[in-house]
């Protein structure tokens, strides 16, 4: 198996080339005016035709692109559009996924497990938010859902995808969770939280924390098909282990039709060293111990 680091490697490398050679040079990115350029049709599929996000039909030498319309979001429509050309675009792609049929059909959205949708959802990714374009942006975006709600205005893109860019560009300790019900569907950390030693991931399929806004918030469907939000604090051990006592803003959005929710935790102060955190828990435990008179 291939790993992970490396197909979002080669993924972004060939996203970023293809904005180098288009001379794309301001947000927003139009994948529909790419795949005309290069004489690919694209299609809306009805929106009665539920299940896959998108599909790449392959005719001869020529190619057609179907998206789905049966979840609302233009972002995620987008998404799914670029997530098609990262299939024509990556080495590979074209006879794996058409080597026993002329249509593949998509899941976009990082919800699979297959190297070739992994690898074309980092695609679709880097192509609506190249790294220069989108970390100039991301300086004025403030921080937070609120940060990856101006961003991915900007860019017309999916509050997931934009949040998971947010994850990948910014500078601060910060965390993003989607979630089905009260189990996680994924999670992406940003280097300094990862960095952070003592620590657990949080993995997929994970237990949400019984005490996080976002297991409240899941609690009830008609919140997430609402698109309704919600704020509040968590703490920091609740989510990701270890001995640091700190506590966690809990941003809360449900994804409408999408049927997930998004949540970003942020406001993390870590300290400098975790190691003087533990000298100073252990002065306090030595300040509180009796000392017995000789």
């Amino acid at each position: 198996m291939i790993p992970h680091d490396t197909l979002y490697d080669r993924a972004a490398g060939a996203a970023e080339r293809v904005i180098r050679e288009r001379k794309i040079t301001s947000l927003h990115v139009d994948p529909i005016a790419i795949a005309e350029a290069l004489g690919i049709e694209v299609v809306a599929k009805p929106a009665s035709d539920g299940g896959v996000s998108g599909m790449l039909i392959r005719l001869g030498d020529q190619f057609c692109i179907a998206y789905a319309t049966h979840i609302k979001s233009p972002g995620f429509r987008r998404f799914t559009i670029a997530h098609e050309l990262g299939h024509y675009f990556l080495e590979g792609h074209i006879d794996a996924i058409f080597e026993e049929d002329a249509v593949h059909e998509s899941r976009a959205g990082f919800i699979s497990s297959s190297r070739y949708e992994l690898e074309a959802d980092h695609f679709a990714a880097r192509l609506l938010m190249p790294n220069a374009l989108f970390s100039a942006a991301l300086r004025r975006a403030g921080e937070g859902l609120a940060a990856v709600e101006s961003l991915a205005k900007t860019c017309v893109t999916s509050l997931p995808a934009t949040a998971i860019r947010y994850v990948e560009c910014t500078h601060e300790p910060v965390a993003i969770v989607v979630s089905t019900g009260m189990s996680v569907d994924f999670c992406m950390m940003s280097k300094a939280l990862r960095e952070c030693d003592g620590i657990d991931w949080i993995r997929k399929n994970q237990a949400l924390p019984m005490a996080s806004e976002t297991r409240a918030f899941n609690s009830d469907p008609n919140k997430i098909r609402r698109a309704d939000r919600v704020e509040g604090e968590s703490d920091f051990q609740e989510w990701f282990g270890g001995n640091l006592r700190l506590t966690v803003t809990e941003d809360v959005i449900g994804l409408g039709s999408y049927g997930k929710t998004l949540t970003v935790l942020h406001g993390i102060e870590l300290p400098e060293d975790a190691e003087d955190i533990d000298e100073d828990e252990d002065k306090i435990i030595e300040s509180w111990t009796p000392r017995h008179r000789r």
